[in-house]
């Protein structure tokens, strides 16, 4: 009987211990960029990486909110991947000027994207405005 009390105490131990380990390691591995953290990342002013930087924001501003996705595709334009973002026009590489994403995401003689307002996007800050024009004149590479 003290025996089986004993395993008892011990396989109870184990289980809590299990399930412990298994909560730190959920709640430590959450790194998943959203819409309450991406306004946290900054990018620099120069070098910048569409991979660690654009297609996050893109991802996470336009194309999450239900707008420019494969399926939505807002103005029949999509922000999912690379080819998609630069299409002519929308985004000239080494041209910022005639780049029609940045009049779009600053809002220059047309409505700002995301809207002002929109449940849930808010429009990009300083900061992701200025890397994806920096991203633009360093050529819009798939970096």
């Amino acid at each position: 009987m003290k025996l089986i009390l004993i395993n008892k105490r011990i396989l109870y131990k184990i289980i809590i211990s299990a399930f412990l380990i298994i909560l730190i390691l959920l709640v430590g591995c959450d790194d998943t960029l959203n819409e309450s953290n991406i306004d946290n990342i900054i990018i620099p002013d120069k070098n910048v990486s569409y991979n660690e930087y654009i297609q996050p924001v893109l991802t996470i501003k336009c194309s999450t909110s239900g707008c420019h996705d494969d399926e939505t595709r807002a103005g029949n334009y999509s922000v999912t991947n690379w080819a998609n973002v630069v299409t002519p026009g929308i985004v000239n590489p080494g041209d910022v000027e005639t780049s029609i994403l940045v009049w779009r995401i600053e809002g220059i003689g047309v409505e700002i994207m995301p809207p002002i307002g929109n449940l849930v996007s808010k429009p990009l800050n300083k900061n992701q405005i200025d890397g994806i024009k920096t991203w633009i004149e360093e050529g819009a590479k798939s970096n």
